[in-house]
């Protein structure tokens, strides 16, 4: 449902984006369109304007030619010249606007003809005034009155008349149309935009109405799942403390089996004299040779031959696999018992000077470090809030590691550094030991695994305590090494840890 209402606001957005492009293209063409119809429209009237302007000239004229004629007035004379000295202009202009018109054209050319002939007429009347031939002057124009020119400008002045009322008209019609489109399509858009932002609103309203819905069934969801989670957390963490108790407890009570195993192989080991001791003498009776001095101690070795030698040294060597199994049992009970009791203890965070605890830890182990013909380099580090003790563990056995498994006839190098990264201490312990194999750098964590030659003292428990360590601390720790190129524990912890993230963490 609420995909199919996702795709249902994007394709109406996406109409709504169409509908308005192309109403802003429609618009744009057509206001480009008007305004080239109002222009071809004011050009019409402009050219009527014009064609009027050039008759009236040309009547102005004959005017003053007349009254010049008739009564030999410079001023008439005058204004004949200022009237036909503008008339060739007027009919330039008259011709350059009427070039988009072939009629008009044809019609301008007609005009000026006859308009040069009647200058012509006019000039000649002037001039037999000028030359004392006003009789003769003032008899054309009592007999003549309109002569064929000036009616042949009438005539071609009407039909371009008539061509450009019929111009006007057709430009008008085609003018209006044109805002009518213009209006039709601006009102059209603006009803779809409008109904596009109605059945928007109608969305949103839904879609609003929907995530609040959503919203409240994910408090409800987020506050049964926080008193899920903290059920969960607390079953964990009673799980956890009675694990602990439980591996404290078979811990505790394994010692005491394990103590009596020890006793009776002690015992064993102290039978085993007068057992082989009564062996011996009976060996002697049997073959009348002489008996022991009563003087010899009862620690003397009693003297073995044959199947009662080979008798004396199997017991002695499965006395020996008892006492190592049983001294081996011993340490790993230890370490569970450390183990649990680290688990119980309270970690308290609290400003400490790292560069200055790895110096303290470095000192301790100095003779070892010289013993290994290593040396280990200690570099900047970051300072940070953190439980001591368990920042002491943690490089403590790192550093011994890393002394413990360099390689024989190379000098160690170890160093260890710190740096800063988005409010977190970065530390890098790194050395030219032996290296992991990338297939066990997973089992080196894991409690009482070990990789590699076992070929050095240990129960498998130091790194897995110390990735435990690193967790309940808040951070994260990982291994980077190859078989003979050395290895290099990094270990990511939170610049100011409150005491709280991972605290109670197995």
């Amino acid at each position: 449902m609420s995909r199919r209402r996702a795709v249902l606001q994007i394709l109406l957005l996406s109409v709504g984006f169409v509908v308005l492009v192309a109403i802003s293209v429609a618009s744009v063409v057509l206001v480009n369109k008007a305004r080239d119809d109002n222009a071809k429209v004011v050009h019409t009237v402009e050219v009527e304007s014009q064609l009027a302007n050039l008759l009236l000239e040309i009547r102005r004229a004959e005017s003053a030619t007349r009254a010049y004629l008739l009564t030999s007035a410079p001023s008439y004379l005058a204004e004949y010249q200022q009237a036909a000295a503008g008339i060739p202009a007027a009919l330039d202009h008259l011709a350059r606007i009427t070039t988009d018109n072939p009629a008009q054209v044809a019609n301008g050319a007609r005009l000026k003809a006859a308009v040069d002939k009647r200058l012509a007429e006019f000039a000649l009347g002037i001039e037999r005034v000028q030359n004392n031939d006003a009789a003769t002057s003032i008899a054309l124009l009592r007999n003549s009155p309109s002569t064929d020119a000036m009616e042949t400008i009438e005539r071609i002045g009407r039909d371009m008349r008539a061509e450009e009322d019929r111009q006007f008209a057709m430009r008008r019609a085609t003018a209006d149309q044109t805002q009518v489109l213009a209006s039709s399509v601006t009102i059209a858009g603006s009803c779809m935009v409008l109904a596009l932002a109605a059945f928007s609103l109608v969305l949103l309203r839904r879609s609003s109405r929907v995530r609040d819905e959503a919203a409240a069934q994910l408090r409800d969801i987020n506050i049964t799942l926080e008193t899920t989670v903290d059920e969960r957390t607390a079953d964990l963490r009673e799980a956890n403390e009675e694990i602990q108790r439980f591996a404290y407890i078979v811990s505790h009570d394994l010692r005491s089996p394990l103590v009596n195993i020890m006793g009776f192989t002690s015992e064993l080991e102290e039978l085993r004299g007068d057992i082989f001791k009564r062996i011996a003498t009976l060996n002697r009776s049997a073959s009348l040779a002489p008996a022991m001095p009563d003087d010899a101690t009862d620690t003397a070795e009693p003297t073995l031959e044959g199947a009662d030698k080979q008798l004396s040294d199997d017991f002695t060597e499965s006395l020996g696999f008892i006492k190592s199994s049983i001294a081996k049992m011993d340490r790993l009970i230890s370490a569970i018992l450390n183990l649990t009791r680290e688990g119980r203890r309270e970690f308290k965070p609290e400003r400490i000077d790292v560069h200055e605890l790895i110096d303290g830890i470095v000192k301790t182990v100095a003779h070892q470090a010289t013993e290994a013909n290593a040396t280990i380099a200690v570099g900047a580090m970051p300072d940070l809030v953190s439980d001591r003790l368990a920042l002491e563990q943690i490089f403590s056995n790192l550093i011994d590691n890393a002394l413990k498994y360099l390689r024989d006839g190379v000098p160690g190098e170890i160093s260890i550094g710190g740096r800063i990264k988005l409010g977190f201490a970065i530390f890098e312990v790194t050395d030219n030991g032996r290296g992991i194999d990338p297939k066990d750098h997973q089992r080196i964590f894991d409690l009482f695994r070990r990789a590699g030659t076992q070929d050095k003292p240990g129960q498998g428990i130091g790194l897995a305590h110390v990735r435990a360590l690193v967790r309940r601390l808040g951070g994260t720790m990982s291994v980077a090494s190859e078989l003979n190129s050395g290895s290099t524990f990094t270990i990511t912890l939170p610049m100011k840890w409150t005491g709280k993230n991972r605290d109670k963490a197995a």
